[in-house]
């Protein structure tokens, strides 16, 4: 009698999973904070492996500036999700532009720190944006049919100011002048009547917190 074959896919041992997400954690890390210790050697060492280790799970430096990138995508998508269900139209916008800044400042250490030509247009980066647009998108919505924020400013609009704001500033610290700035920048896009009731309440909340928050996640 033939046994009939089973085809199984082979699925990454526990300490492999561990160590490639421990990885990509050491990365987000060292390179947000950017700086000439930004190295893949700084990656291991904060991760606690190996740098052979980081190299058997991203054999190039652009592998892993883009499994660190498309990471912190997937976890503002998550966020977006979390932050409409949980706070006020407004200060959900708000915090998840605060979040959103983490990822453009992990965006600009990696490009700086592995000296990567960084192309707006690469497929990376049109696929990417147009996940965040989704996920703001979803935040604007709620904002605007609550009669919170005018009704004028599109997704892409919202992404383009913030990378904007970003990028205008690389001196040390600048994260702090891109979250005033964006307070600012929402407070102006409040309809008149909701001005008043802003709180500034969002501090930003991490985009690791949305990962400990969505149940089957493990930033």
């Amino acid at each position: 009698m033939e046994t009939p074959l089973i085809e199984t896919a082979r699925r990454p041992r526990a300490d492999a999973v561990r160590n490639r997400e421990r990885v990509l954690d050491a990365a987000k890390a060292v390179f947000s904070r950017g700086g000439p210790d930004a190295s893949l050697e700084a990656v291991a060492k904060r991760a606690g492996v190996g740098i052979g280790t980081l190299y058997r799970h991203f054999p190039t430096r652009e592998a892993l500036f883009e499994a660190v990138y498309r990471h912190e995508v997937q976890q503002l998508s998550e966020l977006a999700e979390q932050l409409k269900e949980e706070t006020s139209p407004v200060e959900a916008l708000r915090r998840w532009l605060h979040s959103d800044i983490e990822l453009v400042a992990t965006k600009k250490g990696m490009s700086a720190a592995l000296a990567l030509a960084v192309h707006g247009s690469s497929k990376l980066y049109a696929d990417s944006q147009e996940r965040l647009a989704k996920a703001v998108g979803v935040l604007l919505d709620r904002a605007v049919a609550a009669g919170e924020i005018r009704s004028d400013i599109s997704p892409k609009d919202l992404l383009r100011a913030l990378v904007g704001m970003c990028y205008m500033h690389d001196q040390p610290g600048w994260q702090a002048s891109v979250l005033r700035l964006v307070d600012i920048f929402v407070d102006g896009l409040c309809l008149p009547a909701k001005i008043g009731n802003s709180n500034h309440a969002g501090a930003a909340l991490p985009v690791r917190s949305a990962r400990s928050a969505s149940a089957g996640l493990r930033r």
